[in-house]
C-alpha cells in the first residue's frame, strides 16, 4: 500500500516537472539554445533532481531538449527541415483523425468542446489577441486528434503539436497573424458534426499544408533557418 502511494506521488512530481518545463520551452521562457545542469534546473523548479531527470527524458523523446552527459539539458531549436517534416506528417495524421471523428459521429460533449475552441479562437482573432489565439489553436488541434478515438494516433499527433506550437509562436510575431485560414477550423468542425469523413479529412490536410506554405515563406523572407 505504501509502495503504491509512493509511486503515485513520484509520478505526480514527474508530471508536474514535465508540464512546467514544457510550458517554459513552448512559450519561449527557456529559448532554443538554453542549457543548464540538471541540479540548476531542479533548483529553478524548486524540486528534487529525480523527477526533473525523468521529466527531461520525456522531453528529449519529444525532441524538445537534448540531454548532454555531465552538461545537463539543452533546449533544441527547430530547423526549417524539421518544420516541413512535422507539418507534412500532420497533414496526413490530422486528416485521418478528423475523418475518423466524422465517421464515428462524436457525441455532443466532444462536439461542444470543439465548437467552444472554434468560437473562442475566432473571438481572440477578432480582438487581435494572438497569444490567446495560439493557445486555442493548439487546443482545437488536440481535440480533433483525441476525438478520432485512436489513442496511438492522438499520442503521436500531440507530440508533434508541441513543436508546431513553438513554430507558430515565432510565426505570429513575424507574420502578425495565423499561418493558415482560421475559417478552416469551423469548416472542419461542421464536417465532423455533419458526419462527412471525406470533407473533414480534406479540410484538415489542406489547412496544415497551407500553414506549411506560409511558414516557409515567412521564414525565408526573414532569413531564418531555425526557430
Amino acid at each position: 500500500m505504501l509502495s503504491a502511494m509512493s509511486s503515485k506521488v513520484k509520478s505526480t512530481r514527474v508530471d508536474k516537472a514535465y508540464e512546467r518545463l514544457k510550458a517554459d520551452i513552448l512559450n519561449g521562457e527557456l529559448p532554443p539554445g538554453f542549457q543548464a545542469p540538471e541540479p540548476d534546473i531542479a533548483d529553478r523548479l524548486g524540486m528534487s533532481r529525480t523527477p526533473v531527470r525523468e521529466a527531461l527524458i520525456r522531453l528529449e523523446a519529444e525532441r524538445l531538449v537534448e540531454l548532454i552527459p555531465r552538461r545537463g539539458a539543452k533546449v533544441l531549436a527547430i530547423s526549417r527541415k524539421d518544420i516541413c517534416e512535422v507539418f507534412e506528417i500532420l497533414s496526413v495524421l490530422e486528416a485521418l483523425a478528423a475523418g475518423s471523428a466524422a465517421k464515428e459521429k462524436c457525441g455532443d460533449l466532444v462536439l461542444g468542446g470543439i465548437e467552444e475552441a472554434v468560437i473562442s479562437a475566432e473571438k481572440a482573432l477578432a480582438d487581435n489577441d494572438m497569444e490567446s489565439w495560439a493557445l486555442l489553436d493548439d487546443r482545437f488541434h488536440r481535440l480533433i486528434a483525441r476525438s478520432g478515438g485512436n489513442a496511438r494516433l492522438d499520442e503521436t499527433i500531440s507530440s508533434l503539436l508541441n513543436q508546431v506550437f513553438r513554430a507558430d509562436m515565432v510565426l505570429l510575431r513575424l507574420n502578425k497573424g495565423p499561418a493558415a485560414n482560421s475559417d478552416d477550423h469551423r469548416a472542419m468542425y461542421d464536417a465532423i458534426r455533419a458526419g462527412d469523413p471525406a470533407k473533414a479529412a480534406n479540410v484538415a490536410k489542406a489547412h496544415r499544408l497551407a500553414g506549411l506554405a506560409t511558414m516557409n515563406n515567412v521564414l525565408e523572407a526573414c532569413g531564418l533557418t531555425h526557430v
